[in-house]
């Protein structure tokens, strides 16, 4: 009885199965990765017994645009296609008698009924097709927990910093490689592997390759602050740190990535202001033009004194104008040397400096003259004027202004007391 049932069993199956079949995968939505094809079947098929695991001969498996097809046997992957249109399925070892010719039909299934009765009737086969979603995946929402390292490199001022920054966005990646997907991720799956399954452990890996990725991005000069404008070169900076993981290992890779906010710390930013603001000060002109203006507001601020009477509030006036210890016109005029002169011809004007003596010898730099031996006279008094010029005259060559009464301190500030306002040397 178990022969007659298992010869029977053998029969109806391969028989079952030689019919061709058509297999399609509807639209993939966008929270699956990878789904299993399904053979479309219907109230006026006759075939309603075939096996499911089973794929024969002549067989069409439809691909549509952003899908992958693959063909496992026996658990092994044997078919790729990748562009949309339709597939024959032709591997010979599950003849049909409806293609490839009647006669080898007909032969070819005696051949699987045998077959078939040693397995008590049951197909010895497992054969399976895969769909994989190849669209852009979006939708997936990042952001630091913990402030992420970031280096700020201003080559311009020489700043190369570490500061600490957080961000969030959203980022999109896609399946890169469908054979190493299948291999390494999801495997001989029943009906649909969703996305929800790897999300968690791709937004933590990308996370940690933040750090890396924003070491390349600073080496290029982009502030941080800058970043939402380069999301492009933050994905290239991202797949170059996850290559290992993401493309070598799982067959995916980071689509597209977006930036809403990147914010630093407090204290980060006013440390990086005033070290620009530092770094300004390196052109005369421009620390010059900082000078004037403190010394302006200071002069300002000391002659609205005025609960002390007019003098006082003039004598603060004057004691604002001197106080500081550094000429601002000289500062100027350093400025317009630099953008006047060339580089080349600031050294020999350096080397040439030193004073000319009375027998006509000039270019001396020692304390006597190399001609005749005298000795360097003295230079004569000057004044300084509130303008910043330094002058040996009554009037500034500079505004034309007079010369303020009252004396001038080796410092090169100008009095009116008996103690210098600058460096509080006495009257001599």
């Amino acid at each position: 009885m178990g022969l007659i049932k298992a010869i029977a069993g053998a029969a109806g199956s391969a028989l079952a199965d030689s019919w061709r079949e058509y297999f399609y995968c509807e639209s993939i939505a966008s929270d699956i990765l990878v789904t299993k094809g399904e053979k479309r079947q219907s109230g006026r098929s006759s075939n309603t017994k075939g096996s499911d695991n089973v794929i024969t001969n002549g067989s069409i498996i439809a691909v549509a645009d952003g899908q992958c097809m693959i063909l496992v046997d026996q658990g092994k992957i044997t078919e790729l296609c990748a562009e949309p249109g339709e597939f024959v399925y032709d591997s010979g070892t599950e003849a049909s008698i409806m293609y490839g010719g009647l006669g080898q039909g007909i032969k070819a299934t005696f051949q699987q009924i045998g077959k078939r009765f040693t397995f008590g009737g049951e197909t010895p086969k497992d054969q399976r097709v895969y769909y994989f979603n190849m669209k852009e995946i979006p939708g997936n929402k990042y952001g630091t927990a913990s402030p992420v390292p970031f280096r700020v490199v201003d080559k311009n001022i020489g700043l190369d910093i570490d500061i600490s920054i957080r961000c969030n966005g959203e980022f999109s990646y896609k399946v890169a490689d469908p054979i190493l997907f299948y291999t390494n991720v999801c495997g001989n799956i029943s009906k649909e592997y969703n996305r929800e399954e790897i999300d968690s452990m791709l937004r933590t890996e990308l996370l940690t390759a933040l750090q890396p990725a924003f070491a390349k991005i600073s080496e290029m000069g982009i502030r941080y602050s800058a970043l939402p404008g380069h999301a492009s070169e933050l994905a290239d900076a991202l797949n170059e740190v996850l290559s290992k993981k993401w493309t070598e290992l799982r067959g995916l890779k980071v689509f597209s990535f977006g930036v809403n906010t990147v914010s630093a710390s407090k204290e980060d930013e006013d440390l990086i202001k005033q070290l620009q603001r530092g770094a300004v000060m390196r052109d005369p002109t421009m620390a010059a033009a900082q000078l004037t203006a403190a010394q302006s507001d200071a002069m300002r601020a000391a002659a609205s004194n005025t609960s002390a009477g007019p003098a006082m509030a003039f004598m603060g006036m004057n004691m604002a104008g001197n106080a500081g210890g550094m000429n601002a016109g000289q500062l100027f005029q350093m400025g317009q040397q630099q953008q006047q002169a060339p580089p080349q011809q600031q050294a020999p004007a350096a080397a040439a400096s030193g004073w000319a003596c009375a027998c006509g010898n000039a270019g001396n730099t020692g304390k006597f003259c190399a001609n005749c031996g005298q000795p360097q006279p003295a230079p004569a008094a000057g004044w300084q004027c509130a303008c910043g010029a330094a002058n040996t005259g009554k009037f500034c060559a500079n505004c034309g202004q007079p010369q303020p009464s009252g004396w001038q301190c080796s410092c090169g500030a100008a009095n009116t007391g008996k103690f210098c306002a600058n460096c509080g040397k006495p009257q001599q």
